[in-house]
C-alpha cells in the first residue's frame, strides 16, 4: 500500500509550562486519507501537540508545514481557515443554545437580508447529525442532551467545517457500542475523500480497527510508532507506561456479605417531561456488601438516572418501589442527604459535576467531608490538609502542591480527586457513573486497584460504564438496563461481552422475574 502523501508535517515541536516539558523534540506526520492514532497516557503531551497543530496553542518551539508549507497559526480561527478542526475531549458548546446554533456557532448561515437563516442552519444541523449516527432535534437545548448525545453533536460541528485535517480527541469516551460503530463508519467515509484524522483515544481495542499507523507519547517525547495491527494490547500498554503490564483487571476476589441495598421495582415519572432523558420505569436489583455490580445498557437506557435517583439528585416527580439500604427504607431527597446515609456518587462529567475547576486540589478534595475537620464552623486547617495528603498517596495523585487549581491535573488526576472526595466521606455505598472515561490505561489499572481495595473492605460499588470489558473485568455481576428497566442479569464468571450487547439490544435471554434477584 503506497505511503499517503504528507498533508502535516510537524518537526521538534517543544512546549513548556513554566517547569513543566509537556513536549520535547516531537515529529509527527499525517497523510491525507490516514488515519493516525496518538497514544499515551494523560500528560504525555498527545493533546498539548494536537491544540498546537489547531491554534489552540502558541509559543512553542519547531515548525509545522501543511502541504509542504511552513505555517504558523495565531489561533483557532487561523486553523480552521487552513482547513484543520479539533474535537476536543472536553465539549466546547453552550448549554442554553440549541443544537443547531451550536453546531454554527460563530459562523451563522444569513439569509439575503443578513438575518440569522434558523431554517437553513436547522435543515443542515439535521443533515449532519444524521450523518453521525445521531437523530436529535436541531432545536433542543444542549443542556437537555446526555453526554453521548452532547459528543456526537461536536462531531457533527467539526464535519460541518469541511476540515482536510480533522483531530478527535476521545471521540467515543461517551459513546455505546452502536454509536462507536456509526463514528466508524463516519470515519472511512472521510477517509475516502482524503482527510487525515488524527485519532486520540486509551480504547486499545479501537486503535486496530481504525487506525492505520499509530504513535506513542511518554513524558512529552516520542517513543515508538508502529503498525497497530501488528502489536498486541499488551505490546502497547508496555510502550505507553514504559513497564510491563501484566493485565489491568486486577481486582482480587473478595468475599461479599450481607445485601447492603436493595431497589424494588423502582419507578420515576418526572413533574416536567424531560426529552432524552429515560428515568427509572421498573428498575429491582440488589448490591451485597463488598460486592461490585455492573450497569450496562445503550446509550439512553436509564443507568445514569438510576445512580442520580439513588443520591438524591432526580428531579420533582411521582415515584413508586422501594430503595433499601442496610435494611432500611430510604428516600434520598439530595446529595447531602445521600451523604449521611453512607452512599457517595462519582459522576459522568467530572469537568461540570464533580469539580470546581478554579478551585485549589485541597479544596475540591475535602469539600464533602468538611464537618468532619472542625466544629462550630470553623474548619481546622491542618486536619484538613493531613485528611488531603492521606487521600493524594492513598489514590497515587500526580501534582505539584495541594493549592495548585485542580483544572491543571491531567483528565486521570482530576477522576482521583472526585474519588478522593468521596472516599473522605467514608461510604458504605458507592455510585460510579463512567468513572474511567477519558482516563489512560494506567489511570484505569490504579481505578480498578482501587475498586477492589474498597470491595476488599466490604463497600459494595454500583458501577455504570458504557465499557463492556472494564464490566465484565471489573465487576461480580452485571445488570443490564433498557428503557429504565432491569432485562437482564449477568454473574461475570460465566457470561461474555457479547451476552451484555444482546440483552441491551434486546436479543437473548431477558432477565425473569419469577427467578428474583441474584
Amino acid at each position: 500500500m503506497p505511503k499517503p502523501a504528507a498533508l502535516v508535517r510537524m518537526s521538534r515541536i517543544g512546549k513548556r509550562y513554566g517547569g513543566v516539558q509537556a513536549c520535547r523534540d516531537i515529529d509527527f506526520t499525517l497523510g491525507a486519507g490516514e488515519v493516525h492514532a496518538l497514544l499515551g497516557e494523560n500528560g504525555a503531551g498527545k493533546s498539548t501537540l494536537m491544540k498546537i497543530l489547531s491554534g489552540d496553542v502558541t509559543g512553542y518551539d519547531g515548525w509545522i508545514e501543511i502541504d509542504g508549507r511552513r505555517v504558523s497559526f495565531a489561533g483557532p480561527t487561523e486553523a480552521q481557515a487552513a482547513g484543520i478542526a479539533m474535537i476536543h475531549q472536553e465539549l466546547d458548546l453552550v448549554p442554553g443554545l440549541p443544537v443547531a446554533d451550536n453546531i454554527f456557532l460563530g459562523r451563522e448561515l444569513r439569509t439575503r437580508l443578513r438575518t440569522v437563516d434558523r431554517r437553513r442552519m436547522e435543515r443542515e444541523a439535521r443533515v449532519l447529525l444524521e450523518r453521525s449516527g445521531v437523530a436529535l432535534d436541531p432545536r433542543r437545548p444542549v443542556g437537555e442532551l446526555r453526554v453521548g448525545e452532547q459528543q456526537l453533536v461536536t462531531i457533527a460541528k467539526a464535519i460541518s467545517l469541511d476540515a482536510r485535517v480533522l483531530i478527535m480527541d476521545e471521540p467515543t469516551s461517551a459513546l455505546t457500542t452502536s454509536e462507536v460503530e456509526r463514528l466508524f463508519v463516519v470515519i472511512r467515509e472521510l477517509r475516502r475523500s482524503g482527510v487525515g484524522i488524527v485519532y486520540i483515544s486509551h480504547r486499545m481495542e479501537e486503535i486496530a480497527k481504525v487506525a492505520d499507523r499509530a504513535t506513542v507519547l511518554r513524558n512529552g517525547e516520542n517513543v515508538a510508532s508502529f503498525d497497530p495491527r501488528e502489536l498486541s494490547t499488551a505490546e502497547v500498554v508496555e510502550a505507553m507506561v514504559g513497564r510491563p503490564v501484566q493485565t489491568l483487571f486486577t481486582t482480587p476476589d473478595s468475599a461479599t456479605g450481607d445485601e447492603l441495598l436493595r431497589v424494588e421495582d423502582l419507578k420515576l415519572t418526572p413533574s416536567r417531561p424531560r426529552p432524552g432523558r429515560q428515568d427509572p420505569a421498573g428498575i429491582s436489583l440488589s448490591v451485597r456488601a463488598g460486592e461490585i455490580v455492573g450497569l450496562a445498557g445503550l446509550l439512553g437506557a436509564g443507568r445514569t438516572e438510576l445512580l442520580e435517583t439513588l443520591y438524591g439528585v432526580a428531579p420533582a416527580g411521582t415515584r413508586s418501589g422501594r430503595i433499601v439500604l442496610q435494611g432500611k427504607v430510604i428516600r434520598p431527597t439530595a446529595p447531602r442527604h445521600a451523604l449521611k446515609l453512607g452512599i457517595g456518587f462519582v459522576p459522568e462529567d467530572r469537568r461540570t459535576s464533580g469539580l470546581v475547576l478554579f478551585h485549589s486540589i485541597l479544596a475540591n478534595t475535602v469539600v464533602s467531608s468538611l464537618p468532619a475537620y472542625g466544629r462550630l464552623g470553623v474548619v481546622a486547617r491542618r486536619m484538613e490538609r493531613a485528611a488531603s495528603v492521606r487521600m493524594a498517596d492513598r489514590l497515587r495523585l500526580k501534582f505539584g502542591r495541594l493549592q495548585d487549581e485542580v483544572g491543571t491535573l491531567s483528565g486521570g488526576n482530576q477522576q482521583k480527586v472526585v474519588f478522593g472526595r468521596m472516599l473522605l466521606t467514608e461510604p458504605r455505598l458507592l455510585l460510579l457513573d463512567e468513572p474511567t472515561r477519558g482516563v489512560d490505561v494506567g489511570a484505569k489499572a490504579e481505578i480498578y486497584r482501587l475498586l477492589g481495595e474498597l470491595a476488599g473492605q466490604g463497600i459494595g460499588v454500583l458501577l455504570a460504564s458504557s465499557e463492556l470489558p472494564e464490566l465484565v473485568g471489573v465487576c461480580d455481576r452485571v445488570v443490564v438496563l433498557r428503557d429504565g428497566r432491569d432485562v437482564a442479569s449477568f454473574s461475570t464468571t460465566d457470561s461474555s461481552e457479547s451476552d451484555l450487547l444482546a440483552a441491551a439490544m434486546g436479543e437473548g435471554t431477558v432477565f425473569e422475574e419469577a427467578g428474583g434477584l441474584q
